[in-house]
Order: C-alpha cells, then structure tokens, then sequence
C-alpha cells in the first residue's frame, strides 16, 4: 500500500477571539494536512520532533488516535515543545504569535522506509532553517533515490520575508526535487517579491518544478503547467477560521493524487480532466476546514468523502 510520509513542525495553537483564548489544538502546516490524511484512512507517517512534556505527549497522541504514524517523531528532553497564539481578526484570519525552545540537536531522526510513487509533504520555514537544512537534503536525496512524488507547500510566512534573499538558493533545491508546489499570493510576495502567479511561474518555478498550483484566501486557484493554463473559481462560504485552509487544500491534492492513482511517472502527462479532479478534492477540504475552530477535516466530514458524500460544487473557468 502505498504511504503518504510528511516532514513538518508541530506545535499547539491557542486560539484568541476578541482577546480570550477559546480553543487549543495541536497544529503545524504538515501536521494538519497529515491528520486530515490519517482521519481519510490514507497509510501516513509523519517526522517531526516535540518535546518531552505534557504538550508533546498531547501532540504525540493526537497523531495515533487519528491514524497516522509517529514512530519518526524525535522526542528531545532539552526545551520545549512550541506553543503559537493564533489571534483571529473580525475576518476571522489568524495573525500568529510562537513561542519556541528548542534544543541545539534538531531532527535527531531515522528515516521511514520510502518506496516508489508513495508521496512526501514537506513545507514551511521548517524545510528551510539553517539548523535543520542539513537533515533535510539528506531526507530529499533519499525521496529522490526511491523515486516518491514530492509535494512541497512554500507557506513563507512575513516573518521570514527580510531573509528570503540568503534562503533563495534552498527554495529553488527544495522545488528542484518536487513534482508539484503549492503557494498562495502572499507567499509568492514575501518570496520573490511578486504576487502575480503567471510572472512567478514563468520567471521562478517552471524551469525547477513544472506543475504549481496557487491559492489567493477565498479567491480563484490557478493552475500552471507546460500544457495546462486554468483558474478554478472558490465558491463564498461563511467561515469560523482560516486556520489550517491551506493545509487542508494540500491534504485535498495529495488525496486526489492517491484517490486517483496517479503515480510519478503519470503527472508529465496529467490532462485537465485529472487535474480537475484532484484540485476538487483541496478546494472541498479547505473549504470544510474553515467551518470550524479545528486545523484539519472533521472525522465525519472524512468518512462521508470516503464512502459516497456528495463533493460540494465546484465552478470551474478556462
């Protein structure tokens, strides 16, 4: 069977609404996508590291009790496991506070097994960071050896945009190794300064990695590939957060991937009809993600995808 592997942070968000705290749940950007992933019934595992304390075990729990793997999480006695206020606005967007102790050894892990066309998750700042770049080319020069497809989530967050010039040469090897990427506007500006997605694709990705998807908030997903120019309208829901949006849209594609069956060899060629299938999957995800406090799709909006729910209506334009 084959196995979804994601490389990303965890974390525990506090949720803030009009200056008090209403909700906690574990996070990270992989992390939400693998839990997704997990509850879907999807063969996942999960590397990461969390710290030797009742947060950590929280996180370490949440991820069995919903079926994914976290026997590749490295679990480190000296700090603690990261803590981030999410502070929603009147929009219901989330502006980010973290609170972060790690130890000086990072990733102290060993690798999962990795076959042929299972898939690899990775993103963030944490497939970036100076500390952890050295364990991380090791783990992307075994994905390429064992020929897994590779989705990487750009999520470059604000914070980091004053270094996104020193990290640019790691940004182009990470989309070197991948099959498909994934970027909203936002990131794409504090990237390479530019939110325009068809300059960025055309100047920035397409010579490393042929096939990218963006995301613009509730606005229109687009879609670049060599062959393949289309925009997928985002149908207006009422949302009760933002958090955890993109995440799920990624969980969508990768379950669309394995749904569909597509393996490494086959996404060259995919045609629009496949596409549109695979992006229908992230836009649903996203779009029941929002509906409420949780970062990842609830386990009966999982079951009824998986056992004959109706897909929610998806307008597509070319």
């Amino acid at each position: 069977m084959r196995r979804i592997i994601g490389i990303g942070e965890t974390i525990m968000d506090i949720i803030f609404q009009n200056g008090q705290p209403i909700a906690a749940v574990p996070g990270g950007s992989v992390f939400n996508s693998m839990i997704s992933l997990g509850r879907l019934e999807q063969n996942t595992t999960f590397i990461s590291e969390t710290g030797n304390d009742r947060v950590g075990k929280v996180v370490l729990d949440f991820l069995a009790d919903n079926g994914v793997n976290n026997e590749n999480v490295c679990v480190y006695y000296d700090g603690r496991t990261p803590i981030s206020l999410a502070w929603l606005n009147d929009k219901n967007d989330a502006e980010y506070e973290f609170y972060k102790d790690y130890p000086k050894a990072r990733l102290d892990v060993i690798w999962p097994k990795i076959e042929k066309d299972d898939i690899v998750m990775m993103g963030s700042y944490f497939v970036l960071n100076p500390v952890l770049r050295p364990k991380v080319i090791e783990f992307l020069k075994y994905v390429r050896e064992r020929e897994a497809i590779v989705y990487y989530d750009f999520n470059f967050r604000n914070s980091h945009k004053e270094e996104a010039i020193k990290l640019y040469p790691d940004i182009l090897d990470n989309m070197e190794h991948s099959d498909i990427v994934r970027g909203s506007t936002e990131d794409l500006e504090n990237m390479f300064g530019n939110n325009f997605p068809e300059q960025v694709y055309a100047k920035e990705v397409e010579y490393y990695c042929k096939n990218m998807i963006c995301t613009d908030g509730g606005k229109n997903v687009k879609l670049f590939t060599p062959t393949i120019r289309k925009e997928y309208f985002v149908r207006n829901i009422d949302t009760v957060s933002t958090i955890g949006a993109g995440d799920n849209f990624n969980a969508g594609i990768v379950f669309g991937l394995m749904r569909e069956n597509i393996r490494k060899e086959d996404i060259p060629t995919l045609k629009e009809q496949d596409w549109d299938k695979i992006i229908q999957c992230g836009m649903d995800f996203s779009a029941e993600v929002c509906k409420s406090l949780n970062n990842s799709i609830s386990k009966e909006f999982a079951h009824n995808y998986l056992h004959g729910g109706e897909p929610l209506e998806m307008k597509m334009c070319k």
